[in-house]
């Protein structure tokens, strides 16, 4: 309910086109209508339904404002390469980032340092920090925070041609074996050759 009455998303977004072309149409039974849209993968209940249609007895109901996008959605298609986003995706990225700055600014700054992780100007990490810190982004300035601690090391990932990125597939691997095998370590298990294909 508190979707529908203060723009929070709700679980009846994906319907509310139907509910409301259906009721204008003269369908204004919600018991019927909450059988519809549970047939059609509505997994709400029949109050969920009534509280949303209940204003509207009597009247017309608005047209249906299309159900914004879902936090994970916005966050994929931050964090995805642009010319990885289909035209859709791309077009309802646009629209998110020009009604909201902070997540505009955030998206600038994810974008840059995703530059920089791949092509690796490291003599532009000071200025990504300070760029950072000039917007209004706690979050993010602490994620800046933690890269000038260990800048040094940072410096380097972003600058040199080597990785350690082995050696963690490596560390990696073992302790999922370690979760894996958890409590079932006997004779056999450790007399493995090799043990557990490492």
């Amino acid at each position: 309910m508190a979707g529908t009455l203060t723009g929070w998303p709700s679980m009846l977004d994906d319907d509310k086109p139907h509910l409301h072309e259906r009721w204008n149409s003269g369908c204004t039974n919600i018991q019927q209508l909450h059988r519809e849209i549970t047939a059609l993968g509505f997994r709400g209940s029949y109050a969920t339904v009534y509280a949303h249609l209940a204003p509207f007895k009597g009247s017309a109901a608005p047209p249906a404002v299309p159900a914004p996008p879902k936090v994970g959605h916005i966050t994929s298609w931050i964090r995805r390469r642009p010319d990885n986003l289909d035209p859709d995706e791309q077009l309802k990225l646009k629209e998110v980032l020009a009604a909201c700055p902070h997540l505009d600014a955030l998206h600038g700054h994810i974008k840059t340092f995703a530059e920089m992780m791949t092509e690796r100007p490291g003599h532009r990490l000071d200025a990504w920090i300070d760029a950072v810190r000039a917007d209004d982004l706690p979050h993010l300035h602490s994620f800046a925070n933690g890269l000038e601690r260990d800048h040094a090391a940072v410096l380097n990932g972003l600058t040199l041609p080597y990785s350690s990125g082995a050696v963690e597939g490596k560390v990696c691997k073992i302790k999922f074996l370690k979760r894996l095998t958890f409590g079932r370590a006997n004779y056999d298990l450790l007399s493995l050759d090799p043990p557990l294909g490492i």
